[in-house]
């Protein structure tokens, strides 16, 4: 069985599926299983996700990423590229890849970079941390941390509450993280005040758990590359992160919009 598992990681491919056959309880030999959650609702405009896009593939293109994976325990991540909007529309667009050099995080990027934008509906950030949660089923037996990395540029407001999704998958070991984009639109889409206090008080959790907020379209690459460049290395250990009992950010806010949306849709003439 030993040597299967060996042969099996041995034969990992550029750009793999889940890795197949697994023991039970299998030594980590990632540092890393990162899942890129990338929203893609409505309220993204095609010129917001080309930015977010390209820089989530000039990330992995840059060298200083490639320098911190190296620099890992193992030395090697796996991350897979996932576009969501809805309850029920969630994507894989680039599966589990195994990153150990710079040409394998070329390769990622490059294959992320070729895949065609869409626009979809509804916003549901619980469903995909269910979602991506669910990938981490084979991949997260050998990988020492697992990461949702979760962007977004609005509440939830599809599927279950998001606290409960983020109270799960922390309560599985797994670590949220976000990036809540909030520059304006330039359709004058609206944009939610205070979406980063609803990121760090609805979304975001486990231990070390971070978010960092982006308010000018020209840092899209940097505060991509520096927030994967933050979740490669790892952060120290601190208390997990959960709504506080007297928390501030009402966390169905954004069901409460579509909420009074409808109401207001259907008294128009």
């Amino acid at each position: 069985m030993l040597r299967r598992f060996w042969y099996t990681l041995a034969c990992l491919p550029l750009i793999g599926i889940l890795i197949p056959i697994l023991p039970a309880r299998a030594e980590p030999q990632l540092d890393l299983a990162l899942v890129l959650a990338v929203d893609i609702s409505s309220s993204m405009e095609t010129e917001e996700q080309n930015l977010q896009r390209t820089g989530f593939a000039e990330a992995f293109r840059s060298s200083l990423v490639h320098e911190v994976i190296k620099n890992g325990p193992m030395g090697r991540i796996a991350v897979t590229y996932v576009e969501w909007s809805g309850a029920k529309d969630q994507t894989i667009l680039v599966p589990w890849t195994v990153i150990d050099s710079p040409e394998k995080a070329k390769s990622f990027a490059d294959n992320l970079s070729s895949k065609p934008t869409r626009q979809a509906g509804m916003t549901s950030i619980s469903a995909a941390i269910d979602f991506s949660r669910g990938l981490f089923v084979d991949v997260g037996k050998i990988a020492a941390r697992r990461v949702i990395d979760v962007s977004g540029d609005g509440p939830n407001n599809d599927g279950r509450r998001i606290a409960y999704a983020r109270d799960e998958a922390v309560a599985d070991g797994i670590v949220i993280n976000g990036l809540p984009i909030m520059f304006a639109r330039t359709m004058g889409s609206p944009e939610m005040e205070g979406l980063d206090d609803y990121y760090r008080e609805c979304v975001i959790g486990g231990v070390g758990s971070f978010m960092i907020p982006l308010h000018d379209s020209e840092q899209f690459a940097m505060v991509i590359r520096t927030k994967i460049m933050r979740e490669i290395a790892g952060l120290e250990e601190g208390p997990l992160k959960l709504v506080p009992a007297q928390a501030t950010m009402n966390c169905v806010t954004g069901e409460k919009r579509k909420a009074e949306d409808g109401i207001s849709e259907n008294k128009r003439p």
